[in-house]
């Protein structure tokens, strides 16, 4: 199969209207059983579980299986930010439109979610932003980077930068926020960034949601180590 025909196969593989809600429930960086997934897609389970196999196949998830049950996740990161990226091309003049039609939980994901494993909407974007203001970090041929003085802030919240750049995933991304329509940091320091708010209470997940809830603590820590009010 040539490359067109493989671009071809993947397009369709993520456009079925089902296995598209599924992959959009995903990006919660959390494992799902067929189940939960078929709920999300109000479709039957058995036909979730042949939509979830045809990702299987073609390396988009992966499956693991705990007892009883079979739990499903994006099989990399690449895969995460096709879909998120996906979102982008929601006209912007409609997103702006249905802000007058918004329910709670769409405002919460608006404000501050999770973009598979990093953090996203207004309050990533804001983090991001101050970041680049304090030069903790920089933009590097479309990537981010970490500076000196940027290396030791992270060190301080106990994220070796060293570490991260050992890794095989790609360091510091660049992430265009598909409510915001402006970067926020991705890649393995994203990850870990996620990871130690999460750690320090600075931030907490929902229950069945993407949106995160950013705590009084959180509120205190982000002022007091980036002077970051949000």
């Amino acid at each position: 199969m040539d490359v067109s025909e493989q671009f071809k196969s993947i397009a369709a593989l993520i456009g079925e209207p089902a296995r598209a809600i599924m992959l959009w429930n995903l990006l919660d960086g959390k494992a799902f059983t067929a189940t939960e997934l078929a709920i999300t897609a109000d479709v039957s389970p058995q036909s979730a579980s042949m939509h979830l196999n045809k990702l299987v196949q073609a390396d988009l998830l992966t499956v693991e299986s705990q007892g009883r049950h079979r739990y499903y996740r994006f099989s990399k990161p690449e895969v995460a930010y096709v879909i998120e990226a996906m979102a982008n091309l929601l006209p912007l003049e409609k997103l702006k439109s249905r802000n007058t039609e918004m329910t709670t939980s769409d405002t919460g994901i608006k404000y501050c979610r999770t973009c598979y494993d990093h953090l996203a909407g207004r309050a990533g974007v804001a983090i991001t932003e101050q970041l680049l203001k304090q030069k903790f970090i920089i933009v590097k041929e479309k990537q981010y980077d970490v500076t000196f003085k940027g290396a030791t802030w992270f060190e301080g919240l106990g994220i070796s930068v060293t570490n991260l750049k050992s890794e095989r995933r790609v360091f510091a991304r660049q992430c265009l926020d598909w409510s915001e329509r402006r970067h926020h940091l991705a890649g393995a320091l994203g990850a870990a960034l996620l990871d130690k708010m999460l750690q320090l209470g600075w931030v907490r997940k929902t229950k069945n949601s993407r949106a995160v809830i950013i705590t009084a603590k959180g509120q205190e820590g982000f002022y007091q180590t980036l002077r970051l009010v949000i």
